[in-house]
């Protein structure tokens, strides 16, 4: 039997709050709520939801330094809701690290579509992790997840060390998604980031010389300011 999706809705207006549950209930959602960053970060230690609902302007911290939050400490999907509808406001809902952005007042069906989208994307499914790739399209190269090996249009094999691999693996599985150093550490190495370290850094470099067409104008890895980076595959 599945459990059905759950979606962690953090705004301090109650009305708000309440819609939203309502709403999301209706599409068989399950619905958390918080109302500050303290329900937050208890909500995360009890079980991680499959998805955030985030406002920007709450009470002490905001939601801009709860996506950073979010983006550096975990895997899923965070939608920022905000009155702030300006190009600016967007832009820095998304460099933060939210991954995707809606102005208020909003249309409950463009909602709905938008995490329904982010869901697809972060294969919050059943059906799409069963649909895994084993293959994966960079550029003009392909990594074969299964036999581990990545390999040119000529099917010729090119030399990458097991801890290469391992992180090259970790952005295939999670395309077109910004990764912060702490993510890909956690993912590759089981252990955390601190500020000092350059291990990311320096495996990104290496990588980069071996899979970019250009490495001092990457496009299959690419740096996002601000929160790590973030791997582009077809």
């Amino acid at each position: 039997m599945t459990q059905p999706i759950e979606i962690l809705v953090v705004d301090d207006d109650p009305t708000v709050c309440e819609f939203l549950r309502d709403f999301l209930e209706e599409r068989q959602y399950r619905v958390r709520l918080a109302n500050h960053s303290g329900e937050l970060r208890a909500a995360l230690n009890q079980h991680l939801p499959d998805l955030v609902l985030l406002d920007v302007n709450l009470p002490g911290e905001d939601g801009l330094s709860l996506a950073r939050f979010l983006r550096e400490h975990h895997d899923m999907p965070v939608l920022m809701i905000s009155g702030a509808g300006s190009a600016m406001d967007r832009i820095l809902g998304l460099e933060v690290g939210a991954d995707d952005y809606l102005v208020k007042p909003f249309d409950p069906r463009e909602l709905q579509a938008r995490i329904k989208s982010l869901l697809r994307r972060y294969g919050r499914t059943q059906k799409s992790v069963e649909a895994s790739p084993q293959s994966v399209r960079l550029g003009r190269l392909r990594l074969d997840l299964e036999r581990r090996r990545l390999c040119d249009e000529a099917d010729q094999e090119i030399a990458l060390t097991a801890m290469e691999f391992d992180l090259l693996a970790a952005f295939a599985q999670r395309p077109n998604r910004p990764l912060s150093r702490d993510q890909l550490l956690e993912l590759t190495q089981n252990r955390d980031w601190h500020p000092f370290d350059r291990s990311i850094d320096i495996r990104i470099a290496r990588l980069r010389n071996k899979i970019e067409a250009d490495p001092a104008k990457p496009s299959i890895i690419r740096t996002v300011r601000g929160v790590g980076y973030m791997l582009v595959a077809d």
